[in-house]
């Protein structure tokens, strides 16, 4: 049986920290912070004093636009 939500809209504003940011695509803080000067990573959202998380929506979009342009070259 599949359980679906009943809050879609929470799971794509999920906010994902650094260090699990890091663990999941692979990408080291400099190296995500050096893609987010250059316009090539997703710019973080303010959580607070000295916290930022980036959305789990745009995350998925830059995977998604990786995974489209490595399937095209």
């Amino acid at each position: 049986m599949e359980v679906q939500n009943p809050h879609p809209s929470l799971t794509a504003n999920r906010v994902v920290r650094l260090r699990p940011l890091t663990e999941r695509i692979g990408l080291s803080k400099s190296e995500i912070y050096r893609q987010i000067q250059a316009g090539t990573f997703p710019r973080p959202i303010p959580l607070g004093v000295r916290a930022v998380g980036w959305l789990e929506r745009d995350v998925e979009a830059w995977l998604a636009a990786r995974a489209n342009r490595s399937q095209t070259q």
